[in-house]
């Protein structure tokens, strides 16, 4: 038996039709099924039989909404809903014992397996705390991403920057979301390197039938936070006299890469367009430091120290 015959099929999508379009009538419900009018008024009395309140609405251009009842009436998500939905409380503050969070959950535990793994894939790779300038990015595009790196199929994007546009054939390896703002972390044939795009740059996706592997063991979010660290004005080498594990208690992992020089030191490479601001986040190291590399940041170190002497000399 085919989905689209399954009078199961059909009572829960003249379940989803009402639920997206209150005051459907029989005669819509019967042009979208595909069935008499009839046979659509025998699905509505079906979902009544199951207790889901469906109410008629009277009057010339009345028809069919889900009411209020004791029960709660099942919800019917496309993939696009529900990432949106993903998408909307990600973009809000959470905690673990947030109850938004605590619902999201829940919903994700009862949806389709597909549609549930790629919104739980977005989920969980995320870094919280959103940044006001975030632009969200379509989430027809977004589910696509995901869905797509889900499976493990190669894409071509259409990506925008300023006024141009042109397509790159890339293997999505993860969408992570960082304070708001969407990124897709992906192989570009195109460039032959990786890369972290911005997905609300990306215009369109289609779909290739080659197949890839996401790298093993990957943090896709580690990935992205160390690479939005490089690539600004100004180039930084920190020197610390501390082993990497330390060091990674004290930096964030979006203030650069940190490389092990043996047991007992450590190195920062980073870039940064704001020299005393870095300098400053530099304080947050709790064991003596050199900055080898980058004139701007060493002239904003000393002035910041200066400062900070004259701010203890008592008068």
């Amino acid at each position: 038996m085919k989905y689209d015959e399954s009078p199961t099929a059909r009572t829960l999508m003249v379940l989803e039709l009402i639920q997206n379009t209150p005051g459907i009538t029989a005669d819509q419900l019967s042009d979208k099924l595909g069935v008499s009018e009839r046979a659509a008024r025998r699905y509505v009395a079906i979902l009544r039989e199951a207790d889901i309140p469906i109410e008629s609405m009277r009057g010339p251009y009345g028809g069919y909404r889900v009411g209020r009842g004791l029960r709660l009436p099942p919800l019917m998500f496309s993939t696009t809903e529900a990432l949106g939905l993903v998408m909307a409380v990600l973009e809000g503050p959470r905690g673990a014992a947030d109850p938004v969070e605590n619902a999201l959950g829940k919903i994700i535990r009862v949806l389709p397996e597909p549609i549930a793994r790629s919104t739980d894939a977005i989920r969980r790779v995320s870094a919280r705390g959103p940044d006001p300038g975030a632009r969200t990015p379509d989430p027809e595009i977004t589910a696509a991403l995901v869905a797509e790196s889900t499976a493990g199929h190669r894409i071509t994007i259409h990506y925008r920057r300023h006024h141009d546009e042109w397509p790159m054939d890339v293997d999505p390896w993860a969408v992570v979301v960082r304070r708001g703002r969407w990124y897709l972390l992906c192989w570009s044939h195109t460039k032959d390197a990786q890369r972290v795009l911005r997905v609300d740059k990306i215009t369109k996706v289609e779909p290739q039938t080659a197949e890839f592997t996401t790298p093993p063991d990957l943090d896709a979010l580690a990935v992205v936070e160390e690479h939005l660290a490089m690539g600004w004005k100004y180039p930084i080498e920190v020197e610390i006299d501390a082993p990497l594990d330390e060091v990674a208690h004290w930096i964030r992992r979006s203030m650069g890469r940190l490389e092990p020089i043996d047991a007992t030191h450590t190195r920062l490479l980073a870039s940064t367009d704001e020299p005393d601001w870095y300098a400053a986040q530099l304080t947050a190291l709790h064991a003596p430091y050199r900055i080898l590399a980058g004139p701007e940041l060493q002239t904003a170190a000393q002035t910041l120290g200066q400062r900070l002497i004259a701010a203890s000399t008592l008068t």
